[in-house]
């Protein structure tokens, strides 16, 4: 075999042993029995030792000096970016670091849930202060004297910088507060009332996941406390949560995890088991979530099929028209959680979150201060006040599992949705009046040709410039809620 054949056929093994320590995630989040946590922690660890030893074997270097990257074609040459993009990134991370940042971070993801449910922030603190530390001395080996987020950033987003998105947020923020002032001096939409049912949502969820086009021969829908999506290929799972007061928490958790798992799903069959099997980011990965769930999912032609659907499962829920489901679904209020919060403030709660993870990255924020400062930006920003720790510092998974570098990419997958959504309704004229029988079939296909089939052949920019035919910017997304959002409160 040619230099190239025998890495490619090393790396096929560690696609597949990645997705088994994928898998074991998803069961800690799903399945697994609550005494199985330590040892889960010490499997966990295990795996990625293995995966740490492949990634950096001094083999992948040997091969990735004797090929010829000039003789590659584009694929070729792909998978050798990433490759290498791994090879090196690993290398300069301590085998023992990365088994140890393992356990602790299995370990801490039960310690957040219990603390969460117990709004005990005294329980957490000392957990997160050793991923912090971790996390720290990650950084620090990655950046090499360089900015430690920044290298963070790159796990999740290649080529964007920290100062990219401080750049980029500090344009959308003014927008943003500016329209979300002026909704909030209108009266509030009437929103749904009533008791809706575990099975009952269950069942509309499974119905809109086949409607956005989700596989369940290669996937599943379970329950967790925090909705995600796991895997690649032919087995991407997702869950979803229940709330009997509101059914849109499901309904628009299960959307958002679909788009996530067809991008996975709609990846060309050739590219399985190698580096461009999967999203190329987490910000392009956000982009279909985020256009799944509120371009498509909460525009006006598709909710009033999904009013048609409520009502049928549900009967009266105390909305008399599809206009004023419309205005439920997109309903802008107070509130504390950010996978809960609409299109208009949801944001805001990323650059809080993008801020404060920064400082405690670079040493400028103590995790003893965290909450603190978490309820004082809170109160800034929103203009009251965080009510108990589970609507605040605790209300998110990611610092437990060390996925600092994550949350801003939920705001840049916004700015990337409006990009493509400008570019959609330019490709599919029609496209409200097929949303409107809840056929997605053509946005769905639109972006599963021009964006998802390519997984991970071009950078995250690259694909996003190529889908849309522009450089990704704000100004797409904040036009979209501006026109949206003033029909609905007449501003």
């Amino acid at each position: 075999m040619s230099p190239y054949d025998e890495l490619m056929a090393f790396d096929h093994d560690t696609q597949a042993l990645s997705q088994v320590a994928g898998r074991l995630g998803w069961d800690q989040e799903t399945m697994m029995p609550r005494g199985a946590a330590p040892q889960r922690a010490e499997e966990m660890a295990a795996m990625e030792s293995v995966l740490h030893a492949r990634r950096t074997d001094p083999r992948v270097g040997e091969w990735l000096a004797a090929i010829d990257g000039d003789q590659l074609d584009a694929v070729a040459a792909a998978n050798l970016r990433e490759i290498k993009r791994s090879f090196e990134r690993a290398s300069k991370v301590p085998a023992d670091l990365a088994a140890t940042i393992a356990r602790v971070t299995s370990s801490a993801q039960g310690t957040w849930a219990d603390a969460r449910a117990a709004d005990d922030v005294a329980a957490f603190l000392p957990v997160l202060e050793e991923v912090v530390k971790l996390k720290r001395q990650e950084g620090a080996a990655l950046a090499a004297g360089g900015d430690i987020y920044g290298a963070m950033l790159a796990d999740y987003e290649p080529g964007t910088t920290a100062a990219d998105l401080e750049a980029m947020f500090g344009a959308l923020r003014p927008g943003l507060t500016e329209l979300r002032a002026a909704i909030l001096e209108r009266p509030a939409p009437k929103g749904v009332n009533g008791t809706f049912d575990e099975a009952g949502q269950l069942k509309l969820s499974a119905t809109l996941a086949q409607a956005f086009g989700y596989n369940t021969t290669h996937g599943r829908i379970d329950k967790a406390v925090h909705p995600f999506s796991s895997g690649s290929g032919l087995d991407v799972r997702i869950t979803t949560r229940t709330n009997p007061e509101d059914p849109f928490n499901c309904f628009y958790s299960t959307i958002h995890e679909v788009g996530h798992a067809c991008y996975e799903q709609n990846i060309d069959a050739d590219h399985l088991l190698t580096p461009l099997g999967a999203g190329v980011s987490m910000g392009v990965h956000e982009s279909q979530s985020r256009i799944y769930e509120n371009q498509l999912g909460r525009s006006r032609a598709f909710t009033g099929w999904l009013y048609g659907q409520m009502r049928d499962a549900f009967g009266d829920f105390g909305i008399e028209s599809e206009d004023a489901f419309f205005a439920a679904v997109n309903r802008v209020s107070n509130g504390y959680i950010r996978t809960e919060a609409d299109e208009v403030q949801y944001n805001l709660h990323v650059l809080l979150r993008f801020d404060l993870e920064r400082a405690l990255m670079t040493g400028n924020l103590a995790v003893g201060d965290l909450e603190a400062a978490w309820n004082d930006r809170f109160r800034a920003d929103f203009g009251y006040d965080v009510d108990k720790p589970s609507n605040g510092v605790l209300q998110d998974v990611h610092w437990s599992v060390g996925l600092f570098g994550y949350f801003p990419t939920y705001s840049l997958g916004n700015v990337y949705a409006g990009c493509l959504h400008e570019a959609l309704r330019g490709a599919v004229p029609d496209l409200d009046a097929q949303l409107a029988g809840g056929n997605t079939s053509a946005a769905t296909g639109w972006l599963r040709e021009n964006l998802q089939r390519h997984g991970g052949l071009y950078t995250p920019r690259e694909v996003i410039t190529k889908a849309s035919g522009m450089e990704p910017g704000p100004e797409p997304f904040l036009a979209y809620l501006k026109e949206k959002f003033s029909g609905i409160y007449g501003l």
